[in-house]
Formats: structure tokens, C-alpha cells, sequence
């Protein structure tokens, strides 16, 4: 007589309460992603993605049901330290510190309830549901402007297959008649996020040795590059052929929903050739496995599990930890009185500007609060282009771009990068540093200062500027801050050491006038 261990009714209330003070202790940070699972295209697919984790534990519902569940202190500790990382994300208002908590509290309750035996049937679904939280903006930021660049340059390739002369300027496609921009929505990753974690759940069901479906998953990288390049090839096909308008409206959406069923297709027919090549001619449903768990067998026994001393104590801690979660006080940011930017001078000693407007395109794609890009110029022939771009609060996505990674995108070729540090402008009592850049776009060459300015830090790390963001978000409950860009052309028959010259001296006369507009 085979015997089978159900959750008996004590174990179903310690699961029902640990759902609940879950629900209740990130209900803010939950509410938050679902927020984002709405509005942003990229994760869409993420609704779907617990209804699947909890499909695979379906699957698995007969071996579960053979295999006890001791508990595991270990458990505990990482609910613990799940809480702990909690109050932190609270603390500093950083949804993405709340959202990657809830998924550690979450494996500690689980591991304090089943113990580690059961760990490499639940392992999937736990892991599954990692795919549900977005990206840090950083990292978004550093990948998307990399596949900007990669899919622009095989977009151009397949182009020039069908015998269109066309010119790429880093991010822009050129086709004589019209300029096709390759925008952040067009990197790729409306693709690759859905692709990658239908890639990682048809590496789960694929009935092949681990490394066919280690390189099944891997294979949704190149094949999104791949695709999403083939699309813009296309459609700068179809704009050299019927006109502009073939990249706009529906056509151009309906052409993005195509490319992704290819994906799709792609990734099956890759699944299938796998499959042949190690196994000969397999079915496809025994190749992919979609299998229910068997019928119970009649006459087993059933037995009630014991809920694991570990399982009590987890949920004994979520339980004390809903009343501080809840009275914790909800810290509203401190956004700090400065001027606008429309009002910066446009007169700075030998110093004239003219404001220059940006397009509202990078407008979109940037999400400042606030902006100023201006060329100023002096009778001596020497010229700046000034951009700083302000931000109120960079806790939710908004965040200052780097000119290391936007620079390539316009075309530009860093040749030369180092920091500097400008004496007679101080910043703590030490001189100012800034990144300096010096960059080409064929004979073309120009120097760039830049530096982030925030919270009354001059910072040159990208790293550092991630740091301080969440260290001042804790500790003093702001995130405001800018990006400070200075560009110098330097002409055919001038040196980079005259444009240092005259950037060092511009940025004597801008930088005490900053803390106006950028608040320290």
C-alpha cells in the first residue's frame, strides 16, 4: 500500500498566515511592480509568470507528495535577513531593495517549512519568479543603449543586402530621404525579457541533457539581437521603397509582434533540432514535457505532514513583523527648493549662450524634471555646448544617463578617457573632478568634461553615484541629482590641450552658480 503526505490542517493555516503577512508587509512594494507589469511593455509578461511557477509545482505534485518535509532552521535565518533588507528598501524608499526582499523572505518560508529535500523540485519555481522583477535602472540603462548599438549596426547590414546606399551615425540610420532613429523602445528588450524567461520555462519542460538546455536558454540573447536587427533592417527597407511611414503607427507595431512569433518559432525549432540530433525522431510531446501528474492510485494511504518547528517560528516572525511594517512612518521625499533652469544666465563674463532645444524624443527617453542645453560662445572663436540634466527624485526608474554609454550612440568614438581635477573650483574643500573624454566622428573630434553632480557631491563613478544614491536615500531621504556635461570642439588645426583651456575656465564660471539649480 503506498502512502502519500498531504498538507493536513495546521500546516494549511501556517501557509494561509505567511501568505497573508506577506501581503501585508510588501503590499506597497508588490502594488509598485504590478504597477510597472502594466505600464512598461518589457514585463508585461509577468502577470503570467506566478500562474507558471505554480504549474510546475502541479507537475510535481506526486513526487511532492512522497518526499517529508523536516524543516530547515537555515530557513529562518534568510527570513530574517529578508525583513532586515526590508527595512532597508522602507527606509530608503527604493521599491527594487523591497522587491528582491519579498522573494528572499519568500524562499526562507519556504525552506523553513519543506527543508532542503525537496529543494530541487521547488527550485524552478522559486527561481521562475526572479523574472518578475525588473532590471536596476543601471543595468537596464547600460544594456539597452549596448543593443541600441548592436541592433543599428546589423540593422544597416541587411540594408545594404538589398543594395540601399545608407549611412550610420551610432544610434541614427540614414537613408538619404529620412533618418531612421533607433530609439530606446527599439533596442530590443520588449523582446529579450519576454523571450529570455520563455527560453528559461522551455529549458524546464525540454526533455534533453543539461547542457542542450543550458544553450537553449542562452540562445534567446542572439536570437532577440538577431531578430530585432532583422526588423529594423526592414523597415528601413519598406521606407526606402513605400516612404516614411511604414516606420510609424500600426504597421510598425504589427511588424513588432511578428518578430517576436519568430522568436518564438525559432526557439521551438531550435528545441527540435536539439532533440534529433541527440536522440533521433522523438515525438514532440515527449520532447516537451507537458505531462499532469499521474491519477492517485486507489487505496493509498494518506497521512497528515507535521508542520516543522522551523515553519512556526518563520511564520511567528512574519507575524511580529506586519505591526512595525505597517507603523512603519511612509517617508515622503525631501525635494529641495531650487531655481529653474529657464533662468540660468546667458551671460557668464566673456561667456554668451543661446539655448538650444532638445527633441522630444530624448526628452521621453532622458525623463528629467528639469534641463538646460546651451552653446555659449566668446569673441575669441572658442565654443562649449552646456547640458545638464536635473532630477527631482531618481528612486523609481528616473536616473541620470551616462555620457560614456549615450556618447557612442550619437556616432561618437571615445579615443581617450581619464579624470581631472579643476583647481580653483572646490567641492568639500578638494578640487573639482570630472571624467574627460575625448571622443571622434571621422575627422570631427571634440573634448567632454562631465561629472554627476548630486546631493552636494561632485562624482565622477557611475558606481559611486549608485552608492550615494541609496546611501543619501536612507540616511537623508533624498535622491535628486544631475549629470553636468561640457563639449569643446576642437577644430582641424587646434590641440585638445586648447580645448582643456577653455572648458577649465567655463567651468570656473558655471560651477558656482550651480548649487542654485542642482541643490547641494
Amino acid at each position: 500500500m503506498t502512502h502519500a503526505l498531504r498538507i493536513g490542517r495546521r500546516g494549511w493555516v501556517a501557509l494561509a498566515v505567511m501568505a497573508l503577512c506577506l501581503g501585508l508587509i510588501f503590499k506597497d512594494g508588490l502594488a509598485y511592480l504590478m504597477h510597472l507589469w502594466t505600464v512598461q511593455e518589457e514585463y508585461s509578461h509577468a502577470w503570467l509568470i506566478p500562474l507558471i511557477a505554480a504549474f510546475l509545482l502541479y507537475q510535481k505534485r506526486d513526487v511532492l507528495e512522497r518526499i517529508p518535509f523536516r524543516g530547515s532552521w537555515v530557513g529562518v535565518a534568510i527570513v530574517l535577513f529578508g525583513l532586515a533588507l526590508f527595512a532597508v528598501g522602507e527606509l530608503s524608499s527604493l521599491f527594487i531593495i523591497v522587491q528582491y526582499s519579498f522573494l528572499l523572505v519568500l524562499f526562507g518560508a519556504v525552506l523553513a517549512y519543506t527543508g532542503w529535500r525537496p529543494m530541487p523540485i521547488l527550485w524552478a519555481s522559486l527561481v521562475l519568479l526572479l523574472f518578475m522583477i525588473p532590471l536596476p535602472d543601471f543595468f537596464y540603462i547600460q544594456i539597452s543603449q549596448k543593443l541600441q548599438l548592436l541592433s543599428s549596426q546589423l540593422g544597416v547590414a541587411v540594408i545594404r543586402l538589398f543594395g540601399i546606399s545608407v549611412y550610420l551615425e551610432g544610434n541614427v540610420i540614414d537613408l538619404g530621404n529620412y533618418k531612421l532613429q533607433v530609439v530606446e523602445a527599439c533596442s530590443g528588450l520588449r523582446y529579450l525579457f519576454p523571450l529570455m524567461t520563455l527560453g528559461f520555462i522551455a529549458a524546464l519542460f525540454f526533455r534533453a541533457p543539461l547542457w542542450q538546455r543550458l544553450v537553449l536558454f542562452a540562445s534567446t540573447i542572439p536570437i532577440t539581437v538577431l531578430m530585432n536587427s532583422l526588423r529594423i533592417g526592414v523597415i528601413g527597407v519598406l521606407v526606402d521603397r513605400y516612404g516614411p511611414e511604414q516606420a510609424e503607427g500600426f504597421l510598425h507595431d504589427f511588424e513588432g509582434w511578428v518578430i517576436f512569433m519568430a522568436c518564438f518559432v525559432l526557439l521551438f525549432a531550435e528545441m527540435r533540432l536539439m532533440a534529433r540530433l541527440s536522440g533521433g525522431k522523438r515525438p514532440f510531446r515527449q520532447i516537451f514535457a507537458l505531462d499532469m501528474p499521474p491519477p492517485a492510485p486507489k487505496g493509498r494511504l494518506l497521512e497528515s505532514r507535521p508542520v516543522p518547528m522551523s515553519a512556526w517560528v518563520a511564520t511567528a516572525l512574519l507575524v511580529a513583523a506586519i505591526v512595525p511594517a505597517l507603523l512603519l512612518p511612509k517617508r515622503v521625499e525631501q525635494i529641495p527648493a531650487r531655481k529653474d533652469f529657464s533662468e540660468f544666465p546667458m551671460h557668464l563674463a566673456s561667456w554668451n549662450g543661446q539655448r538650444e532645444p532638445m527633441e522630444s524624443v530624448y526628452i521621453d527617453a532622458l525623463k528629467f524634471s528639469d534641463y538646460i542645453m546651451a552653446n555659449y560662445s566668446r569673441g575669441t572663436g572658442d565654443g562649449v555646448n552646456f547640458y545638464v540634466a536635473y532630477y527631482n527624485s531618481q528612486r523609481k526608474g528616473e536616473a541620470v544617463h551616462s555620457p560614456k554609454v549615450c556618447l557612442p550612440g550619437g556616432g561618437w568614438v571615445i579615443e581617450q578617457f581619464d579624470r581631472r581635477a579643476i583647481s580653483g573650483v572646490s567641492t568639500s574643500g578638494e578640487p573639482l573632478p570630472v571624467n574627460r573624454v575625448l571622443i571622434a566622428h571621422g575627422e570631427d573630434k571634440q573634448l567632454v568634461y562631465y561629472w554627476f553632480q548630486q546631493r552636494g557631491r561632485a562624482i565622477t563613478s557611475e558606481y559611486l553615484v549608485k552608492w550615494y544614491l541609496f546611501w543619501d536615500a536612507l540616511t537623508r531621504n533624498r535622491s535628486d541629482g544631475s549629470l553636468v556635461r561640457l563639449i569643446a570642439p576642437i577644430p582641424p588645426n587646434g590641440s585638445a590641450q586648447h580645448a582643456d583651456a577653455v572648458l577649465q575656465e567655463f567651468t570656473r564660471n558655471i560651477a558656482p552658480l550651480l548649487a542654485r539649480y542642482v541643490p547641494n
